[in-house]
């Protein structure tokens, strides 16, 4: 068998792509957000611009995204509109530090979440993390149904927890003692406007995910319909729980608390509830799962895509015949994603490189809608409402944090830039290679 089985439904893309959004930044990053915005109101707005420029983004990926329902994703569309080297250099990085990379950190940090029930050491934490990342790529190998199966549970479990936590909150408060303020012409934080770009950090980075719906698109029934529909879906359901949730945070913890708090799941639920953490951390561990699992079953199709247009490794094309699955790409990725682990020491130091690619290459991807529009004049297919407003906006915001992390990247970081031009010369080797 030589091409990916067509089996993802709408509501299985749309759960993938709600799961690959919610890790554990929700669960966290909302004390940081008040932190910069002392202030109830603005800081739900905070939240509430970052969903609005999320779906503008998703439109715009909903668009580019059907003219190439195609395995891949952004690979396919970076390389309809800017060449094979821009597509390679993305799939290049995406395998060498950006997915990998959040797969060795997420494999940790679930050990770590373990750990508060199971002592390990540093060593048995790196072998558990190890351990699950094998054992999710080897669980989504059987076949896309049985990931999407996966998928669906493991993001219903997430959202259930959370879903507890808001119905926590809103339980308590007519009780809660804690003032809530949204009058936005009162008690007006200062220095606003930077302090809101500060607090994006943590909403875009609790944000992200939502793309990896279109890397799946080769096995999406329909995938001209069902990836625009799931992407949207996804970036409006955690929106809308993410703000539901931030609330119950605020209704259960005081402000200057919850700003200081480095837990804040699980202070607010510590204020009602006895063993509170102990509940969060479960969710927590159970969130951390559900993306592993999804990671390790989206980028490969990247991999794959880059192998059948053979500038890489001509066996990442192979398909399992029984399942129908990229199954040595996933290995492949899997394998990667070890060897980072054993030197994560001075990988962890090249984080602010992985978010800035990460961020880059979607400004990129972003741009393509105007490089399509100009080719074909009138679109076919999915056609986004406000053209050009969505995008616009989207790449200001991606463009302003591009500008923002260069500014911050450290001294390690820029060893990832060296990752990245190493790339053109094994991109020309590839295409040698095949001529």
């Amino acid at each position: 068998m030589s091409e990916l089985r067509r089996e993802l439904t709408t509501g299985g893309l749309a759960v993938i792509a709600i799961g690959a959004c919610i890790g554990s930044g929700i669960f966290v990053t909302p004390a940081s957000t008040l932190k910069y915005l002392p202030h109830h109101g603005y800081a739900l707005l905070a939240w509430l611009i970052g969903g609005i420029v999320t779906y503008f983004g998703a439109l715009t990926f909903s668009e580019i995204s059907a003219k190439f329902p195609k395995e891949g994703g952004v690979y396919q569309i970076l390389k309809n509109a800017y060449g094979d080297l821009i597509g390679f250099l993305y799939g290049w990085i995406i395998l060498l530090i950006v997915n990998t990379g959040a797969l060795a950190a997420l494999g940790l940090a679930l050990a770590d979440y373990i750990n508060f029930f199971i002592p390990m050491s540093k060593g048995d934490s790196s072998f558990f993390a190890m351990g699950v990342i094998w054992l999710l790529t080897f669980i989504n190998i059987f076949g896309v149904r049985i990931s999407q199966y996966f998928a669906k549970l493991f993001t219903g479990l997430k959202l259930l927890a959370i879903l507890g936590i808001i119905a926590v909150g809103l339980w308590f408060w007519p009780t809660s003692p804690n003032p809530l303020q949204f009058n936005l012409t009162e008690n007006v934080p200062d220095r606003l406007f930077s302090g809101m770009f500060l607090a994006f950090v943590g909403v875009f980075w609790s944000m992200g995910g939502w793309h990896h719906a279109t890397y799946l698109a080769g096995e999406a029934i329909e995938p001209q319909r069902t990836v625009p529909r799931a992407m949207l879906i996804a970036t409006i359901v955690v929106t809308v729980v993410y703000m539901a949730v931030i609330l119950a945070y605020m209704i259960l913890l005081p402000s200057e608390m919850m700003m200081n708090s480095t837990r804040v799941a699980g202070d607010a639920l510590n204020m009602v509830i006895p063993n509170g953490a102990k509940m969060v951390t479960i969710a927590i561990t159970i969130s951390i799962f559900g993306t592993i699992a999804i990671y390790t079953m989206t980028a490969p199709r990247i991999y794959y895509a880059m192998a059948k247009d053979k500038i890489f490794f001509s066996f990442l094309a192979d398909i399992s015949p029984r399942y129908g699955t990229p199954y040595k790409a996933m290995i492949f990725q899997s394998a990667w994603a070890t060897l980072l682990i054993f030197i994560w020491g001075s990988f962890i130091k090249m984080i602010t490189f992985v978010t800035f690619m990460d961020i880059l290459f979607m400004a990129l991807a972003t741009s393509t809608v105007f490089v399509f529009r100009r080719r074909e004049g009138k679109t076919s297919g999915f056609k986004m409402p406000w053209y050009p407003i969505p995008p616009l906006i989207y790449l200001v915001v991606t463009g302003a944090f591009v500008l923002f992390t260069l500014a911050d990247l450290n001294l390690e970081s820029w060893i990832g830039f060296l990752i990245l031009i190493a790339g053109i010369p094994v991109f020309y080797w590839f295409k040698k290679k095949v001529n």
